[in-house]
């Protein structure tokens, strides 16, 4: 897999009838590993070893509705107190992150209503916070500390 803007981890793999799978530390399972894949793998690693943000809350492919449509976001981060606080939209390397990227994350957030969104294709990251209150967006210049988001 290609390197990306993220530190370098090391994965437990295994391939089975000519598909190649890759541990997922959250999920407790091996996922066929593709592109997307690769990038929410080291994507979680980074949350987990850099962010300190703890593995015990954070939901990987959670499902909700969206519109009466069954959804699935790529990450779902809680605080301690059970509350959904950061939503992350994983992209394959090769796709772009941009305003397509930002409308899933914000269209996620119309039923999660989290303070935080985060867009990532593996070589570009983006933090946005949004304002509950007014639905304004501010990008942010670094992620914020676990225990900011209480």
């Amino acid at each position: 897999m290609e390197n990306l803007n993220l530190p370098a981890y090391s994965f437990k793999y295994k391939e089975e009838k000519n598909k190649k799978f890759i541990w997922d530390e959250v999920r407790g399972k091996f996922v066929v590993i593709t592109p997307e894949e690769w990038v929410r793998q080291n994507f979680l690693r980074f949350m987990t070893g850099q962010l300190e943000y703890p593995a015990s809350l954070i939901g990987v492919e959670k499902m909700l509705k969206v519109n009466g449509l069954s959804q699935r976001c790529d990450i779902l981060l809680h605080n301690r107190q059970g509350t959904a606080v950061m939503v992350v939209e994983c992209k394959a390397p090769a796709v772009a992150v941009n305003s397509k990227t930002l409308a899933q994350a914000a269209r996620y957030n119309t039923t999660l209503k989290v303070p935080y969104l985060v867009l990532t294709n593996g070589r570009q990251h983006y933090c946005i916070r949004v304002d509950l209150k007014t639905g304004e967006y501010e990008a942010l210049s670094k992620f914020p500390a676990f225990e900011e988001m209480q």
